[in-house]
């Protein structure tokens, strides 16, 4: 495929409420972000996406956007972003958006339109619908639980497949389609490097609208009627040509549930988006999963089937295009959690983790805190949450059979707000996050996993990043680390996620430990140089590689 500066970039998100607040009321801030920069730069970062930070009434932390040209007061004015823009381009960065175009906030003035006069052109940007003997048009369920149409007094009935303040978008209506192209051609002309597309997999609906086969509640799911929905191609195609075809752009898309077999539809050439996120490996639980009922006991889950699903996707993507490589975003605990036990948390593991997935095939994604090590926070009570996913999750988990205490342990390892404590930037009050009182809980791993700290050590999971980074990043190993292809190797060992990344004759073995133990290994290669492990030394004698707990092992093969 063509090469694309955003291949060999190094991305890094940030949650702005969470990152760094410059003005002391608790809530982080775009000239935080701008603060900040030189720390992002030290690490290597290329490419930093920023969660909404538009108008928005916030039911749904900033997903729920009410003024799509206007930044919300809370995070800044629509000068600090442009100053955020040019800051972070002197410094060879650049700012990719999140776009949220499945719906807006029931305060947007399309909304509040048509509510008011259901005759006006606006209310055809929405689905209204009559209701029928008093109940809503179909069965359809919302993402977030109950029915997905809201009553608005007159008969009438609004689409939400998310929360209720989120009145989904008809993409059916040119018009509309219209205003959001111009609003994502005000933002390229602004100067952002791309976006990141936000459930965009649900734009287009059965037209229908019919009800589908009930399940235990009477509602259905939404996967038959508006997910990867047949036509949606004829949208994303429209709204490439007219948009992201003007500017040398980096797309991201967030797209669960599109089979393999489409993958080039969306991320070929030409496809609809640069990247997308693949979410087959990363929402592997262990204990519980997250459902419409509540989370639900599921069983343990091992490194062969984990193994299993990461190379099924790197090789699927690597068929027909580009992918966007992670392991952490805003939507997730933090991944020590995920992967890792408990008793084994610490640099070693968190190395293991970092290696694993950042040298694979696409752009890797850092998510803020990712790079010190950070794990999940210790939750004590229900009133510390934020987050309305969890709250509405800890009624449901009750109804499911557990105490409130039970409740609360589950909900807190699966909880979002994991990721979205306050970022650490020192040990000192508040972590040195804000002056003022933080708008969510500081994670008390904070003195002793700070950036200050890690920035002074050399053996911190900071400064290990950083080597991750210079890796990509150099010349004699860019290739291969960045366009290069990978192959999946060393399958018989049921604790080893390991694979090869090649270009031009040019082979880099990965190997990766996911054991408390020692493991032996046998390799079938010749290793010419060790280039990158995360213990002090690596030991390779007769053909076998012997790995300590957690060790990562990165070397240039014949």
């Amino acid at each position: 495929m063509e090469r694309k500066w955003w291949q060999n970039a190094i991305a890094y998100q940030i949650y702005p409420r969470s990152f760094y607040d410059s003005n002391g009321d608790g809530v982080g801030d775009i000239r935080g972000i701008i603060e900040k920069l030189d720390y992002l730069q030290d690490l290597g970062i290329d490419v930093v996406w920023i969660c909404p930070v538009y108008q928005s009434p916030m039911d749904d932390n900033g997903y729920d956007i009410s003024d799509y040209y206007k930044i919300d007061p809370q995070f800044g004015t629509n000068e600090d972003m442009d100053e955020l823009i040019a800051e972070a381009k002197k410094r060879g960065i650049k700012i990719v958006m999140d776009l949220v175009l499945n719906h807006c906030s029931d305060e947007h003035p399309w909304f509040k339109k048509a509510l008011a006069d259901p005759t006006c052109e606006e209310a055809d940007y929405f689905f209204f619908r009559k209701g029928e003997n008093g109940n809503p048009p179909n069965n359809w369920r919302s993402m977030f639980g109950g029915s997905a149409w809201e009553p608005v007094g007159d008969g009438r009935y609004y689409m939400h497949i998310f929360g209720k303040k989120q009145p989904d978008l008809n993409w059916e209506n040119p018009k509309l389609r219209k205003a959001l192209y111009d609003m994502i051609n005000y933002w390229l002309d602004k100067g952002v490097g791309g976006f990141r597309i936000d459930a965009i997999i649900h734009i287009k609906k059965d037209p229908t609208l019919a009800s589908r086969a009930p399940e235990a509640d009477g509602m259905c799911g939404l996967v038959e009627c508006c997910r990867n929905y047949p036509g949606i191609g004829e949208f994303l195609t429209e709204m490439r040509e007219q948009t992201f075809d003007r500017a040398d752009c980096m797309t991201v898309a967030e797209a669960p549930g599109v089979p393999y077999e489409q993958y080039g539809d969306y991320v070929g050439q030409p496809g609809y988006f640069s990247m997308m996120f693949d979410f087959t490996y990363t929402e592997i639980y262990a204990g519980w999963a997250s459902s419409w009922k509540g989370y639900k006991k599921i069983g343990e889950w091992t490194v062969p089937e984990f193994r299993d699903m990461l190379f099924r996707s790197q090789t699927e993507i690597q068929k027909v295009g580009w992918g966007a490589v992670y392991l952490e975003n805003h939507d997730y605990p933090r991944s020590l959690d995920k992967y890792i036990p408990d008793e084994d948390h610490g640099f070693a593991s968190a190395t293991m983790l970092a290696t694993l997935y950042f040298l694979l095939r696409g752009t890797p994604f850092i998510y803020q805190g990712q790079e010190l090590g950070m794990s999940n926070c210790p939750w004590d009570s229900v009133e510390e949450f934020n987050d309305i996913s969890t709250l509405n999750q800890y009624q449901l988990v009750q109804r499911e059979g557990c105490t409130p205490e039970e409740a609360l342990k589950v909900v807190g390892k699966y909880s979002r707000d994991n990721a979205r404590t306050p970022f650490p930037w020192n040990s000192g009050k508040n972590a040195g996050f804000t002056t003022g009182k933080p708008w969510l809980k500081v994670n008390p791993s904070y003195v002793a996993i700070n950036a200050e700290d890690e920035k002074k050590r050399d053996d911190s999971v900071y400064a290990y990043y950083k080597k991750l980074v210079a890796l990509r990043k150099d010349p004699a190993t860019s290739g291969p680390l960045g366009y290069g292809t990978i192959t999946p190797c060393l399958l018989d060992y049921d604790d080893v996620v390991a694979y090869i990344r090649s270009e031009d004759g040019q082979n880099i073995l990965v190997v990766n430990h996911f054991g408390s133990g020692v493991r032996k290994v046998t390799l079938p290669y010749d290793v010419q140089q060790v280039l990158l492990t995360n213990y002090p030394a690596t030991n390779i004698a007769g053909g076998v590689l012997t790995l300590q707990p957690y060790q990562s092992v990165v070397a240039q093969i014949g």
